[in-house]
């Protein structure tokens, strides 16, 4: 029997002006992070939370200056620092929220990039030198960190509507999805949705309806996973 294939993670960015295919990156990046647990009993568990938190991590790291392949470094470090953490139970929901949590973690570990860089480029041969970019690290130490929570907030809101509309559409329809894509995400006329996919009025309001209240569920029950105590 063909094994049922998961949504593609793929996306494009640039960097440098260069396109980069994401795809190649998730791919590696999740084969290495699940050999490196290869002897924990709960590899399921932390490849659903390398999927469900690797774009968030991955996001903001780049935004935070550092190059593809760093970024990459900095999804698999991050959730192996956690995974570690949880092994051991260091992680306290008393001292604050899972959000706030992992936005420290991910900070720990971006500033090692930083580091790391600082370190490579000091040594003879080095050469790859960027002020501008490596700069980022004094601010990002800066106690109060309201560059990079402001930075964390706008890319966690995103990471729940793509978290959310992923698991949404593994619970309806194709069809009743793909009219809610283009009548609800896209903010198609009714009309053209209905003229365009060959379906009646109806349909297009009932997907409205029933999707519209599983996304509601979906995106309740992340956010709560973010910011329970």
């Amino acid at each position: 029997m063909a094994q049922k294939k998961k949504d593609n993670p793929a996306t494009k960015e640039k960097e440098d002006d260069k396109e980069v295919d994401l795809s190649k990156g998730y791919a590696k990046t999740r084969k290495s992070l699940i050999a490196r647990l290869e002897n924990w009993d709960d590899q399921r568990t932390w490849d659903e939370f390398y999927q469900t938190y690797w774009k968030l991590i991955y996001s903001v790291g780049i935004k935070a200056g550092l190059r593809h392949d760093e970024a990459f470094d900095t999804v698999q470090e991050t959730i192996l620092s956690i995974a570690k953490q949880s092994k051991k139970n260091l992680y306290d929901p008393k001292q604050g929220s899972f959000k706030t949590w992992l936005m420290n973690m991910t900070r720990w570990r971006i500033n090692d990039q930083f580091r790391k860089r600082k370190k490579d480029t000091a040594m003879p041969g080095g050469g790859w030198e960027d002020d501008r970019k490596t700069a980022v690290i004094d601010r990002f130490e800066d106690p109060k960190g309201d560059l990079l929570e402001r930075m964390w907030d706008v890319e966690w809101k995103k990471n729940v509507a793509d978290m959310a509309l992923t698991r949404v559409k593994a619970q309806v329809s194709p069809k009743q999805y793909q009219i809610f894509d283009y009548y609800v995400v896209k903010q198609w006329d009714a009309k053209k949705v209905q003229d365009h996919l060959g379906v009646s009025m109806a349909q297009v309001y009932l997907a409205k309806h029933r999707v519209g209240s599983v996304l509601k569920k979906e995106l309740a029950k992340l956010e709560k996973d973010g910011t329970e105590d």
